[in-house]
């Protein structure tokens, strides 16, 4: 079958080519894949840099994706058998790993939604166990997963939204009842978020890490109510992979930090995390704008990190 294969390390992108058929095993499902996602997750798989990556190849590309079982029905998956990936023709799903796909979903929106959605509902759900009425601070707002955030607190229940990026106008565009624009002065932007956190914060979804997160979590033990919880979730690194934390914030304040990911959360519930986030999307109409190419042009669509890329089969 054809698939877009990762043959070595540091190899530059998938080649798209003959790999082997998959065969079930007990508990699996073939599913015939229609459209799979690039997304950083599975670029840091195929390059060995994301700290869930194997280190056995050939291997083929992919994380996620929609597809139609042996009888018809259409499905949304994730994290098949390896050596399988998503960025093939047909995989071997285990069948705890697979949910319907929703009617009115098309292949490549549901495809674009799984990654940054599955990330942002889990987070909310799985580990911040967000309660209707809560006020959620989303660190890094304008990207997929932030964006996506954004409208999973508010399908919810969130009373308050307050979103942080870079782009003042992406960040107007959100519809938060608050926005943050991330400046470059670190003494400037924790008093910024001192005021947020003076009106009342209950949990933090943060995708950047990096100095905004640090002067976030001083801000939360600074200005927060003394012994309320503040729910601080840690799901991506785009800022940095490091910060410098002092212990003070940690004793001084009733903060909550925690991680959400692959390791942090039962497979079963990310999967189920995929089932919300689709079934939300149906209900609220919300999407990700992506562009759609096929499968034999991985390679070209490799290059382009600046979209959001669907590959079809």
């Amino acid at each position: 079958m054809k698939a877009a294969i990762v043959a070595q390390a540091g190899q530059k992108a998938p080649v798209y080519g003959d790999f082997e058929e998959p065969v079930t095993g007990a508990g699996e499902a073939i599913v015939h894949v229609a459209a799979a996602a690039i997304s950083p997750l599975v670029r840091g798989r195929a390059a060995g840099t994301h700290y869930s990556s194997g280190g056995a190849f050939p291997f083929v590309a992919g994380v996620d994706g929609v597809g139609r079982l042996e009888d018809g029905r259409r499905v949304a998956f994730a994290l098949p058998r390896a050596p399988f990936g998503t960025m093939a023709e047909r995989v071997a799903v285990p069948l705890a790993h697979i949910v319907p796909l929703p009617d009115g979903l098309g292949d490549v929106t549901a495809a674009a939604l799984i990654n940054p959605g599955m990330s942002s509902w889990a987070a909310l759900t799985e580990r911040a166990k967000l309660k209707r009425d809560e006020t959620v601070l989303i660190n890094g707002a304008t990207g997929s997963a932030g964006q996506l955030a954004v409208h999973v607190a508010r399908h919810l229940g969130a009373s308050r939204v307050i979103a942080t990026g870079r782009n003042e106008a992406a960040l107007a565009a959100l519809g938060a009842d608050e926005t943050i624009v991330l400046g470059s002065d670190p003494d400037a932007l924790e008093r910024r978020f001192k005021e947020a956190f003076a009106g009342g914060v209950d949990v933090v979804i943060d995708y950047l890490w990096g100095m905004s997160a640090e002067r976030l979590l001083i801000a939360g033990a600074k200005a927060g109510a003394d012994g309320v919880p503040i729910r601080f979730v840690q799901v991506g690194s785009v800022s940095g992979g490091e910060i410098t934390l002092p212990s003070a914030v940690l004793r001084a304040s009733a903060i909550e930090l925690m991680g959400s990911g692959i390791g942090s959360i039962a497979l079963e519930r990310l999967v189920a995390a995929i089932g919300g986030v689709l079934q939300a999307a149906a209900q609220d109409g919300f999407a990700l704008p992506a562009r759609a190419m096929p499968l034999a042009e991985v390679e070209q669509a490799w290059a382009l990190e600046g979209e959001r890329v669907v590959l079809t089969a």
